[in-house]
Parts: C-alpha cells; structure tokens; sequence
C-alpha cells in the first residue's frame, strides 16, 4: 500500500506542476500576443519612419527657403501617396507571375521593389511635368501659394481614397485619383477656366485606348503562342525555337526605351544608332538564352505542362519590365504635385518644372517600393489569380503587353493607368480564351488527331451539352465577370470621389488661411 504522506505529497506536487503549467501558458499567451501586436505595429512604424525621412529630405533641400513649411508637408504627403501606390498598383505588375506560380510572391515583392526605384529614377521625369503642369493652368492661379494648396489638395483627396480602396481589395488606378484630385482643386480654388481642358481629354483618351491596347497586344500575343507553341505536333521543340526569340525581342525594346528616355546629359544619340543598340542587345538576349533554354528542355515530356518550366525566365523577366514601367510612369501620381510645388516656390516662370530632382524621385520610388513590400501581397492574389487562371504563358502575354503599352505611354509623357492596362490584359487573355476552346479550327483539330492517337473516343472540345442551363454555362466561363463589374464600378466613381475630395479640402485650406 501507498504511505499516506508520501501520496498528499505527490498530490502536492502535482497541484504545484499544474499551476506552474497553467502560469507557463500564460505567460506564452502574452509573448504571442506581444510579437502579434508587435508585428501588427511594424508596418505602420516603417511607413512612419520612411514620413519623417522623406521630410528630412525637404528640409536638407530646402534649407532657408522662406515657403519650407508647404514644401516638407507636400514631401511628406508624396510620400504617404507614393506608398499608397505601392500598396494598391504595383500589385498588377507581379500579380500574374505569382498567379501562374512562375515565382513566390516573397521573390516577386522584392523584384517589383527594385525595379519601381530603377525606372522612377531612370525615366520619371516626363510624367511627372504632365501631371505637375499639364492640367491646371498655371496663368489662372492666383499665385505659387494657391498653386500650391491645389496641389497639397489633390496629394490629400487621392492617397486618402487609395488608402480605402486598398483595405476593400480594390484595385483602383493611382492615375485616375491623382488627376481627379488636381482637377477638383484645381475647379474649387481657381474655377472651371483654370483647367487644361484639351490636356485634360487627351489624358482620358489615353486611358481608354491604353487597356485596349494592352488587351489587343496580350491577345496577339496568346494567339502567336498558340498557334507556333502550344498546338503543334513537338511543343518542346516549338518552344526551344520560339521563346528564345522571344526574350530577345523583350530585351532588345527594353534596352532602346532605356536609351529614348535616359537625359541628354547622360545619353545623347541618334535614333538609329539606339535602335542598332538595340537590336544588338537582342541578339545578344538570344544567343545567351538558347542554349539556356534548350538545356531546360532536355528531358521534358511534349505536353503543355512542360511549357510552364521554359516560359519561366521570359515571365519573370517581363514582370521585372512591367514594374520598371509602372516606376517610370505611376512615380508622377506621387512627386508630379511636389514638383509642381516646387517649381511654383522657387519661381519658376509659368510654374514649369524644368527638371524633376533626384531627391523627389527618390521619395517617390522609395516610398512606392516600401508600400508594396509592407501593405500590397493582398492585391497581388485578386489580379493575379481570381480574375482568371493564368498559367506561365498567358501571365507573360499579360506582363508584356503591359510593360510595352506602359512604355509606349512613359516616352510620349502621357499618364495612364497600369491598373487599367494590366486588368485589361487579364480580361483580354481570359476572354480570347472563352472565344478560341469554342471557336479555333486549329485546337479542335490538334484534340482530334491526339484523341484518335491514344486511341480515344473523338469529342467535339469547347461547347458544353446542350442539356446544360444557363447557370451552369455561366459557371465553365474563364472569365469571372462579377468581377469585373466592381473593379469598373471601383473605376468610374474615382475620379469623381477623388476630385470632389480634394475640392471640399482645398475650399476648407483656403477658407482657414483667408
């Protein structure tokens, strides 16, 4: 039998390991929630950390300036907005290569990051004048300090409304808030006359003939991959022969935008010796990539499957341009009113920004690199796979129909959306392919002749049983049309939220100041 000491103290002790558990647990519980709390915190005390740096900035720049005051609030506002960008835009850039599983969306934050800071540095300043002087005219202002409330206005109005669109997973154009910002202020500060109306419309052309020339492009492209790669008799071979040409092309339009865009002071040539460039550069892309590419194509069954693990470096490279792109482009939706704002301080005739300082694109491509890393992996998921289902091959018509459209809109100045552009594209893609599973001669006749060669039974591919209703037809479509009804609703009502924003706060700003 059990001593009757030696059992109260074995019951005291385990009443003592008990509590000690119970003491343990909370203690775990309360370092858990400290490191959640403290994870919670560490994004918001970066992009605070990254305010006063950017203010820092202004004030070394600006040192004795007797308007130093509007000057650090509107870098500090540029890069509020900046950072907003970031966490709301740039997730079209990587969205399709995270959706197509090219590359993780840790990789694909940090190759975004980069190359928003490489192409806001590189070739930002074309679009930042069309936003910093092109809309408002500068001879109905009414002084640099009204120039400069419209401006600090319109930062206000568009990063507020980002910020929202981004905590409802929305992914709205910077380029539509930005504009609709200036131009509400501009209206409630200086009337209607004081806008450019003509800039203005060719700014909104711009944006509807950009998505569509973004789709057209994905479209001709996903056709062109089709039609030589995919459904042919040898895939593999097909590939080994086309994607390298491929990446050439995109290497040798990437090195000649470079060369148009770079300052006189840096680059000055002839436009046939950039295009020689070029081209050699595209040559070079292709003698370097074959022989790379054929060695991933050693051993690869003939099946669209394999295709994804050679069309993996042109993917991620054409996203890698996309946000090059969308630095030099979307950098002026953030420093094009702090330009302006400059400018109009320091006196410049008409409030024209002659040039755009490093230190102000440096805010801007900053700021939009630490939005994407701290606040935009949400984004990422809604374009780059619930829209529609991308594989390597349809992402990279996506990226680089994209990245060119964007391109071509950076080097005449012209502010477009890549929101609008890169959604289009994915629309577009997933709309060809709805048309092409139904209607392409060549892939029905592909199906058969496999059919008939594994000995199966021939299906007629692409049209579902006549016996199946409407709600189920709906249902197979590739493309998810709900939405794309609120990714345009999101669109429509932006630039008037945004501009009837930025007027209400600028009537409140002159109101106080006058």
């Amino acid at each position: 039998m059990n001593n009757p000491d030696q059992t109260q103290a074995n019951r005291r002790k385990a009443s003592r390991k008990a509590t000690l558990d119970k003491d343990l647990e909370k203690i775990n519980l309360v370092e858990d929630a400290s490191r959640h709390i403290g994870r919670r915190l560490a994004a918001p005390g970066a992009a605070f950390l990254f305010l006063v740096a950017a203010m820092l900035m202004a004030v070394g720049a600006m040192t004795g300036h007797p308007e130093s005051i509007l000057i650090v609030l509107a870098a500090a506002l540029a890069a509020y907005m900046a950072m907003n960008i970031g966490a709301n835009d740039v997730a079209n850039n990587i969205g399709a290569a995270v959706g197509a599983r090219a590359m993780s969306i840790g990789t694909g934050l940090v190759l975004a990051a980069i190359c928003e800071i490489a192409g806001a540095l590189i070739s930002g300043s074309d679009v930042v004048r069309t936003i910093a002087t092109g809309i408002v005219r500068p001879d109905m202002v009414q002084g640099p300090v009204q120039l400069s409330l419209i401006m600090i206005a319109a930062l206000i109005a568009a990063a507020a409304w980002i910020n929202i669109a981004t905590w409802i997973n929305a992914p709205v154009s910077t380029t539509h808030s930005i504009v609709g910002g200036v131009l509400g202020a501009g209206v409630a500060a200086a009337g209607v006359n004081a806008v450019n109306w003509s800039v203005l419309g060719g700014i909104a052309v711009s944006w509807v003939v950009s998505p569509i020339l973004g789709a057209l492009i994905a479209v001709a492209m996903l056709a062109f991959i089709k039609t030589f790669i995919i459904y042919t008799p040898d895939k593999i071979a097909a590939a080994r022969r086309w994607v390298p040409l491929l990446i050439a092309l995109m290497l040798g339009s990437f090195t000649t935008y470079i060369l148009i865009v770079l300052p006189n002071e840096i680059v000055f040539l002839p436009m046939s010796v950039m295009l020689g460039i070029g081209f050699v550069t595209g040559v070079l892309g292709w003698m370097i990539s074959h022989p790379l590419i054929a060695r991933s194509a050693e051993g690869l069954e003939n099946r669209n499957q394999s295709l994804r693990v050679l069309f993996r470096i042109p993917l991620i490279f054409s996203a890698a341009l996309l946000s090059f792109a969308h630095g030099a482009n979307d950098v002026s939706n953030a420093i094009g009113p702090l330009a302006a704002i400059v400018s109009a301080l320091e006196g410049s005739p008409n409030f024209e920004v002659q040039s755009v300082p490093l230190w102000e694109l440096t805010i801007g491509g900053l700021g939009i690199a630490l939005g994407l890393l701290l606040f935009g992996p949400r984004l990422v998921n809604l374009v780059g796979k619930e829209i529609t289902k991308l594989n390597p091959m349809r992402a990279y018509c996506v990226a680089l129909s994209a990245a060119v459209t964007v391109i071509l809109a950076s080097s005449i100045g012209a502010p477009v959306s890549s929101t609008h552009i890169a959604v289009g594209s994915v629309f577009g893609v997933g709309l060809f392919r709805e048309w092409y599973i139904r209607r392409s001669a060549q892939r029905q006749t592909y199906l058969s002749l496999t059919a008939q060669e594994q000995g199966m039974t021939e299906v007629a591919p692409g049209k579902p049983p006549r016996d199946v209703n409407q709600a189920e037809e709906r249902r197979r479509r590739l493309v998810r049309r709900s939405h794309l009804l609120s990714i345009l609703a999101a669109w429509m009502i932006t630039v008037p939220l945004s501009a009837a924003l930025a007027g209400g706060v600028v009537m409140l700003m002159l109101r106080f100041l006058g």
